[in-house]
């Protein structure tokens, strides 16, 4: 049985909690989240864990492994403890806001041997996942070009905006990391524009809201990604992936598969609300495949290698987009 503690009472820590604590492999000790609210409290009695701060945790010599899901300023300080206490860690993206400090983390994590792996939780989404196995088996042939479609129902919250990172550190950054997946190679080049076409908040708190982004790969094959904060039918996540044998698709699942006919022509459902319910699935398996790689060493889809190259292109994305030219991107580049 593996004595688990999670960091974060929020949206993710809710779910990843409820998983862990569903899971025959867990028990999930501790909840640590300082804000003592109400949903706190539902959730330490739903899953039967203890609230607890961080000290209580690295001090209990029990815990084999931790879930980072609190907020993302806390992240790297808690994958220092983790590391250092040898605990095997899951932690949400991104690392860090600070790229500097994404590196120092990572090599870091690396040195001690600990087992983490990071959430880009789409790997773990089983159509993700065929089309994946289809390019890399062959039967696909190869992968020429990728499109990626990824946009909100509605735009968030300024609060929420102020302390995100920016639309590509926090939206964005699960496309740049299935560019990856997908190509099998690293991104050498980024050309990103973007400006504030929906809400003037997200603006006035330094954001952006719309974004399209132009990847190149080492091999001279493209994805290219559009972002925005807003898609009036709800939850937007689509992928098109053009290759010499086949084009694959990953279409928005709807609510429901009921289409209804009638004189004025046929109706179906919108897509799920958001993301939260589009990836309850691969959430769940993200928890699964968390507990083999603590058990048997099986590697996850995605390490903190993969956190800190998808926030790479995070950064070369603002760049660009800043300075209004592509940014060449090797293993060093740093912004």
């Amino acid at each position: 049985m593996i004595n688990l503690a999670i960091f974060g009472a929020g949206r993710i820590g809710c779910v990843h909690a409820v998983n862990a604590a569903t899971n025959p492999s867990i028990r999930l000790k501790y909840i640590v989240d300082p804000v003592a609210s109400e949903g706190r409290a539902q959730l330490a009695a739903k899953t039967g864990a203890f609230v607890a701060d961080a000290d209580a945790v690295f001090a209990d010599k029990t815990i084999a492994a931790v879930v980072i899901a609190s907020s993302t300023d806390t992240h790297a300080e808690l994958l220092d403890r983790a590391s250092e206490a040898g605990h095997a860690i899951f932690c949400e993206k991104p690392i860090s806001f600070d790229f500097a400090t994404v590196a120092e983390v990572t090599e870091k994590v690396e040195r001690s041997g600990v087992a983490c792996m990071l959430g880009f939780q789409r790997r773990y989404d089983p159509n993700f996942r065929k089309v994946r196995d289809r390019i890399a088996s062959g039967a696909a042939g190869r992968l020429e070009h990728i499109v990626m479609h990824t946009r909100d129902p509605a735009p968030p919250l300024r609060s929420y905006v102020e302390r995100s990172g920016g639309m590509f550190r926090d939206q964005a950054i699960h496309d740049f990391d299935m560019a990856r997946y997908l190509l099998g190679e690293e991104i050498v080049k980024v050309y990103a524009v973007g400006a504030c076409l929906i809400d003037p908040e997200i603006g006035a708190a330094g954001d952006i809201d719309t974004a399209m982004v132009t990847l190149t790969s080492k091999s001279g094959r493209f994805a290219q990604m559009v972002n925005c904060r807003r898609a009036p039918f709800g939850y937007d996540q689509r992928l098109e992936a053009l290759c010499s044998k086949e084009v694959l698709y990953v279409r928005n699942r709807p609510r429901d598969e009921v289409v209804i006919a009638d004189v004025n022509g046929f109706a179906a459902a919108p897509p799920m609300n958001d993301f939260i319910e589009r990836f309850a699935h691969a959430y769940s398996e993200e928890i699964t495949a968390f507990v083999e790689m603590i058990e048997t060493g099986k590697k996850p889809l995605a390490d903190i290698r993969d956190g800190l190259e998808a926030q790479r292109l995070a950064e070369a994305a603002i760049v660009s987009m800043r300075s209004g030219q592509p940014v060449e991107v090797d293993p060093s580049w740093r912004p």
